[in-house]
């Protein structure tokens, strides 16, 4: 994969791990990376802030954990103060978007391939990222 045509990077932002994907500015390619096994908010963000740089990153799309009722539940308000925490690092735009049902769709896709992700959690990680990703970009086509 070139380098220089990769330009949006996906987060899944958990307790233990950061999902991660990549995409091409076209938003056809959309690849899981190696999810960050997470440390401190600093070691986190200084990572992830290392994968901008490597890939030449424009925007950051963090998913937001939304419930069903539309409120903040505990793991959205973490995610929430990480993604604040990651915008003041951040050399460029860092997103949040719904990833209502990332997890559930990553699953599927996983096994579809023939993967297990429950003997794999960083995989099933980024495979989210992946997914939130792509629901970004899809969203952001239907814009405009």
């Amino acid at each position: 994969m070139a380098q220089d045509s990769v330009r949006l990077l996906g987060l899944d932002v958990g307790e233990k791990r950061i999902g991660v994907a990549v995409a091409y500015p076209d938003g056809i390619v959309v690849r899981p990376l190696a999810a960050i096994n997470r440390s401190s908010i600093s070691y986190d963000t200084d990572k992830v802030v290392s994968l901008i740089n490597e890939y030449n990153v424009e925007l950051v799309v963090v998913g937001l954990p939304i419930s069903w009722n539309g409120k903040l539940s505990h793991q959205a308000k973490l995610v929430k103060s990480f993604t604040r925490w990651l915008t003041d690092a951040s050399p460029v735009r860092v997103k949040s978007h719904d990833e209502r049902f990332s997890t559930v769709e990553a699953n599927r896709l996983l096994i579809d391939a023939g993967q297990k992700p429950s003997r794999n959690k960083g995989l099933l990680d980024s495979a989210s990222a992946a997914v939130i990703l792509q629901s970004y970009l899809e969203s952001t086509r239907f814009r405009s």
